[in-house]
């Protein structure tokens, strides 16, 4: 099976991608879109494309060199996104993607992303950093990892999911880890998804930094946006939505943006039949309507 981005059509539709333009993929992944701007904006617009997972970085080198100069790949995490820009010598770009969570290829990977299959409890996007699922599991307290259970994944039962790992450890890989959370939850309560989707969503966003980098890289992003420029973020999960709605209706307010819809955009009814995956994606999208007082 093969990573197939989300609300393609529907994000290009906003965006329109122009020649003569730069646009920035702030999540690079399998480059679904990245290949669509550096398409949709031939001969000459220009795309930057983020991903912290070297893995991603290497596998789109072959883009690069079909698009030439037009292409450049950052292997660093968006929340960088002034750090770069002002490197590149950019003071604008025309148009931002967001398109969080984590890709089709990080799932079938080693790194223990995902509970369907045997793999060590790393988690980590970016191989460079310390911190590991492992570790938190077996070296944390008790009601740290209660806390982030209930935190950032928003787990009802993380009280008892995080004494049952404190008394199983150690713990070494994503199989135990989602047998032991299966077991700890109770037999007669109905859930709509596998038991232990709540804990790894959880350890993956600790692991990964993923809301603090979202809300630096969203604000970078809306304040490198030219006026007339779009920003749209795709979002799998309450945490995050929750945080592109309050950044959006924050400089809403200071009139700032104008939101291009009020409601999040689904994916349509064949878009999920074909991709399963798309069926929990929600899309925000905001128009720059005036600069602040550095790009003016």
């Amino acid at each position: 099976m093969k990573h197939e981005s989300v609300l393609v059509k529907e994000i290009m539709t906003i965006i329109q991608p122009r020649k003569d333009c730069i646009y920035v993929d702030m999540t690079l992944g399998a480059s679904g879109h990245t290949k669509k701007l550096l398409e949709l904006s031939s001969p000459t617009g220009i795309v930057i494309a983020f991903d912290k997972d070297r893995e991603a970085i290497k596998n789109s080198e072959k883009i690069k060199e079909q698009y030439e100069n037009r292409l450049i790949l950052i292997n660093d995490d968006y929340a960088n996104l002034e750090e770069h820009l002002g490197k590149l010598g950019i003071d604008f770009v025309d148009g931002i993607i967001f398109d969080l969570g984590v890709s089709l290829d990080q799932l079938k990977s080693d790194r223990g992303f995902s509970f369907n299959t045997d793999a060590p409890l790393d988690m980590r996007m970016n191989q460079s950093k310390p911190l590991t699922a492992e570790k938190i599991v077996n070296h944390w307290d008790m009601e740290e990892i209660e806390k982030i259970l209930r935190l950032y994944g928003e787990e009802r039962f993380a009280k008892r999911i995080a004494k049952a790992i404190v008394k199983q450890r150690p713990i070494k890989s994503t199989k135990e880890l989602a047998e032991l959370v299966e077991q700890a939850v109770p037999r007669n309560v109905s859930l709509k998804i596998h038991p232990a989707t709540r804990t790894f969503q959880a350890l993956r966003i600790v692991v990964n930094d993923e809301l603090e980098s979202l809300q630096i890289g969203l604000e970078a992003a809306i304040k490198y946006l030219k006026v007339g420029g779009t920003v749209c973020v795709i979002s799998f999960h309450s945490l995050e939505d929750r945080i592109v709605k309050q950044i959006f209706k924050d400089y809403k307010r200071e009139g700032e943006l104008r939101l291009i819809n009020k409601k999040p955009i689904r994916p349509s009814n064949d878009e999920v039949k074909s991709n399963r995956r798309s069926r929990s994606a929600k899309l925000r999208c905001a128009l720059k309507i005036k600069s602040e007082e550095k790009n003016d």
